[in-house]
């Protein structure tokens, strides 16, 4: 007599499995939406492009979003608008980026007498004053400093316009009307160039700590044993003071000694590249670097 009933087995692949939420899957691990499948209208697509700062990149790839957009040309208009202001993000903050680069290596080069004398002064006073004081010491008087500059500034100004019976405003109106907020363009490439920096450290840690090429981890190695006769000397502070006062003077004297300079550099680097050659034909051979041809 068969049975009445059905078998768990077959009882289980009869009924529709049960769908779990997806809490365990990291969020950059999961499958984005299907953005063209919710666009119907050219109205979809205009609040779309208004909403995401990469909208017109992902469009792009649709056949059917591509056929309404060529349909109406407000809207390839506005993709233009939509690539070009990523396209002028990025080369902003590129070229924000050579700006200040550019303002460093004037400073450094003495290419303004005043301005990178102000620098070299100010940096050499804040880091004397923190081998000499704490951080919060430091931080207090420098505040206190700037404070009385600028309040006496702003009274002398109102002083006078009271005075001469002029209106000329709050005399640092220009600074507080500049706008001096992070962009959030500017924080997600600042936040990119972070990262690529330091993955490429990570990498190039491992690789020397792991042993994946032994001159370059001999060489590590001899640098952390001259830096432990330099940590028993100096201590960190003395090192940035020491490191300032190289970074201003340095430029000056090679631009003097340029001809002397080179050539003493290149004897040095010669002598030290045979050095390496001859130690690394000391090495055994299974683990000697290969020479490029």
């Amino acid at each position: 007599m068969p049975c009445p009933f059905p078998a768990p087995e077959l009882q289980r692949s009869q009924t529709s499995p049960t769908v779990l939420p997806d809490l365990y899957t990291p969020r950059h691990l999961k499958t984005p939406p299907d953005t063209s499948r919710q666009l119907k209208t050219t109205q979809d697509i205009s609040r779309y492009l208004q909403t995401s700062p990469n909208a017109s990149r992902q469009l792009q790839t649709s056949p059917d979003i591509s056929r309404l957009i060529q349909e109406d040309p407000d809207i390839s208009r506005r993709m233009a608008d939509s690539t070009a202001l990523s396209a002028s993000s990025s080369s902003s903050n590129s070229s924000s980026l050579k700006g200040f680069m550019s303002s460093a290596l004037e400073l450094i080069y003495w290419r303004e007498t005043l301005k990178s004398a102000a620098g070299f002064g100010l940096s050499l006073l804040v880091l004397v004053s923190l081998a000499t004081l704490s951080v919060i010491s430091v931080v207090s008087y420098l505040t206190l400093a700037l404070l009385c500059v600028t309040i006496t500034f702003r009274v002398y100004k109102s002083v006078v316009q009271a005075v001469r019976k002029s209106d000329d405003g709050h005399p640092f109106k220009s600074l507080l009307e500049r706008d001096v907020c992070v962009t959030p363009e500017s924080s997600r490439w600042a936040a990119d160039q972070v990262r690529v920096h330091l993955n490429r450290l990570l990498v190039h840690t491992r690789r020397l700590l792991l042993v994946e090429d032994l001159v370059d981890s001999l060489k590590l190695a001899g640098g952390m044993w001259l830096m432990t006769y330099i940590g028993a000397v100096f201590n960190g502070i003395t090192v940035l003071i020491l490191a300032d006062i190289i970074c201003f003077t340095s430029p000056l004297v090679y631009q003097k000694y340029k001809t002397q300079i080179d050539r003493r550099v290149e004897l040095a680097r010669s002598k030290l590249k045979e050095t390496v050659d001859r130690l690394q034909d000391m090495l055994p051979g299974s683990i000697k670097r290969t020479k490029a041809a």
